[in-house]
């Protein structure tokens, strides 16, 4: 099964949100802003992503850059501080059985599910 991380306010998120319902494949959609990720949940995500927990995270928010931007984080405190603060968390993600994207250019996406 297909799941897409998604967030409804962001751009990017709605246009990958797009391109599964035109690719006629099932999915499952799960706002993360709101049925927040665990630990558990980003460690098996950046496993399937292939990257290191500081890829998955969105620098240029303000949360970030006033709190956190100048500290030595380990990999289990920067999944911590995604679970506590979804918003810090890239998107849209999509997910299959063995590999994840993140949407961004939104042609990953197309790389997953074809």
């Amino acid at each position: 099964m297909i799941k897409i991380y998604h967030n409804t306010r962001c751009r990017k998120s709605r246009e990958g949100l797009q391109i599964l319902e035109a690719s006629g494949k099932e999915f499952e959609v799960r706002e993360y802003l709101k049925e927040v990720l665990s630990e558990e949940e980003i460690a098996a995500l950046l496993q399937k992503l292939n990257m290191a927990p500081i890829e998955l995270v969105r620098r240029e928010e303000k949360l970030w850059k006033e709190n956190y931007r100048d500290r030595d984080l380990s990999d289990q405190e920067l999944i911590r501080i995604m679970a506590d603060n979804p918003k810090l968390i890239q998107r849209p993600i999509v997910e299959t059985e063995n590999k994840a994207v993140i949407g961004r250019p939104a042609s990953n996406i197309e790389e997953i599910i074809n």
